[in-house]
C-alpha cells in the first residue's frame, strides 16, 4: 500500500541484491538454485518493480582476505566472496557469500602462467540466468505494450480478459518472495504463451 502511494506520487521502484537477502529469498549466490536469478526477474514484474541493480558482476579478489599484491584470489578453489573494506584487516575473511557479485571468472589461466593472458572470461550459469529472467520480463513488457495499443483494442473482450491474465505471475511459479518454484519448467511454459500472444497480436 505504501509503495502504491508512492507510485501515485510519481515515484518509480529498483531494487538490488548486494551480499543479501539470503535464502529463503532469491538471490546471487552459487550455493543456490540457478533459477534464482530467472525468477528474482518475474518477482520484479509482479511487484511492479523497473529496474534491478546487481553491485558487481568481476568481483574477483578481496585485499583483505588476500592482502599479497602478487596472489589473486583463485575462485575455483575458494568460491567465496571475501569483504574488502568495511574496517576488514589485512588477512581476515569475512564472508559476504559464495560467489557474490561475481558473473563473471577470471580464465583458467591466470592461475597457469605469470605472463599476460588474452583468454576471455568464463561465463557463468547465474549470468546466463538473470539474462533469461531479463528476456522474460521484456515479454511481459512487450505483451503489455501490444494490449495497450491499437491491436489490443481490436481483439474481442474474451480474449483480451485472456491476455491480461498472462500477465500475472502464477501462484505456482511465484507465491511471494520467499515462496517460488525452483523448477524452471513452468516458467518456460509460460513464457512459451506469452510469447504465442505476442505473435498473433503483431500480426
Amino acid at each position: 500500500d505504501a509503495a502504491e502511494k508512492q507510485r501515485a506520487a510519481g515515484d518509480h521502484f529498483w531494487w538490488y541484491v548486494c551480499t543479501e537477502p539470503k535464502a529463503p529469498y532469491a538471490t546471487e549466490f552459487i550455493d543456490h538454485p540457478a533459477s534464482d536469478l530467472r525468477v528474482w526477474l518475474w518477482q520484479a514484474w509482479q511487484h511492479k518493480i523497473e529496474g534491478i541493480l546487481v553491485w558487481e558482476s568481476v568481483y574477483w579478489t578481496s585485499d583483505a582476505a588476500y592482502p599479497d599484491k602478487g596472489v589473486m584470489q583463485n575462485p575455483y578453489r575458494d568460491a567465496m566472496s571475501w569483504v574488502n573494506g568495511y574496517g576488514a584487516k589485512p588477512g581476515e575473511k569475512k564472508p559476504w557469500g559464495n560467489g557474490d557479485g561475481r558473473f563473471l571468472y577470471p580464465p583458467e589461466a591466470c592461475f597457469e602462467t605469470e605472463g599476460p593472458v588474452l583468454d576471455a572470461p568464463v561465463d557463468s550459469i547465474r549470468w546466463e540466468m538473470l539474462r533469461d529472467g531479463i528476456e522474460d520480463y521484456e515479454y511481459f513488457a512487450i505483451l503489455q505494450r501490444l494490449l495497450h495499443s491499437s491491436k489490443g483494442a481490436k481483439i474481442s473482450p474474451d480474449e483480451q480478459k485472456r491476455l491480461q491474465n498472462l500477465l500475472t505471475v502464477p501462484a505456482s511459479i511465484s507465491k511471494s518472495t520467499t515462496e517460488f518454484t525452483t523448477d524452471p519448467a513452468p516458467l518456460e511454459a509460460r513464457r512459451h504463451e506469452i510469447a504465442l500472444a505476442i505473435e498473433g497480436l503483431s500480426r
